[in-house]
């Protein structure tokens, strides 16, 4: 009996932290698709952008999830030391440490969504690039100390999802250097345009 609630304590940290990836990824990935001022004939940009903070959200609260049931499991034998300092841990200290650095910024990054209203509008959207960080770190977390990460299902899904993000990625990023022309001659002082 005792062997069993181990045994589901780890199943269920898995599974919170494949699912928190996967709501992290879903985040990022309609982030990018509103950066990049994409048309959606179906839904309401508004709509978007709820699904968009939500997931992020949500992605949050099953991190929060991972990291407690880890902190429980009597097999990890994580302390809090090792759950909240960045590669302190025995297990597996780049992967696990990445893992922690990619939740400590989601968390600095939630703060400053809470008070975006009060910061100006150019700091909070290039904190908010630190997302994709947050994504890159979280990813090499699971890839590199997911327990699943030799199994064909998860590497096909952290396939399917990085070929997600990295195209959404850079058709966002090559339309911001398709405009960046554009706008530079009316900026004073770039040698483009009157003052």
């Amino acid at each position: 009996m005792i062997l069993a609630a181990f045994t589901v304590d780890w199943y269920a940290a898995r599974a919170a932290g494949i699912v928190a990836y996967l709501l992290l990824s879903s985040s990022v990935a309609l982030g990018l698709l509103l950066a990049g001022r994409e048309r959606f004939d179906r839904w309401p940009r508004f709509a978007v952008e709820d699904v968009h903070r939500f997931a992020g959200l949500l992605a949050g609260v099953f991190i929060v999830v991972h990291i407690l049931l880890i902190g429980i499991d009597s097999q990890a034998h994580l302390g809090l030391r090792e759950l909240i300092v960045p590669f302190a841990s025995d297990y597996r200290p780049l992967w696990t440490g990445l893992g922690i650095v990619a939740a400590e910024l989601l968390a600095a990054l939630a703060f400053t969504n809470h008070y975006r209203k009060r910061l100006p509008y150019v700091l909070w959207r290039r904190l908010h690039y630190v997302n994709l960080a947050v994504w890159v770190a979280a990813r090499a977390h699971g890839l590199g100390a997911g327990t699943d990460a030799a199994s064909g299902w998860f590497l096909a899904l952290y396939a399917v999802t990085t070929a997600g993000v990295a195209a959404l990625a850079a058709r966002r990023f090559s339309r911001a250097r398709k405009r960046a022309p554009l706008l530079s001659p009316q900026r004073p002082g770039l040698g483009g345009g009157e003052a």
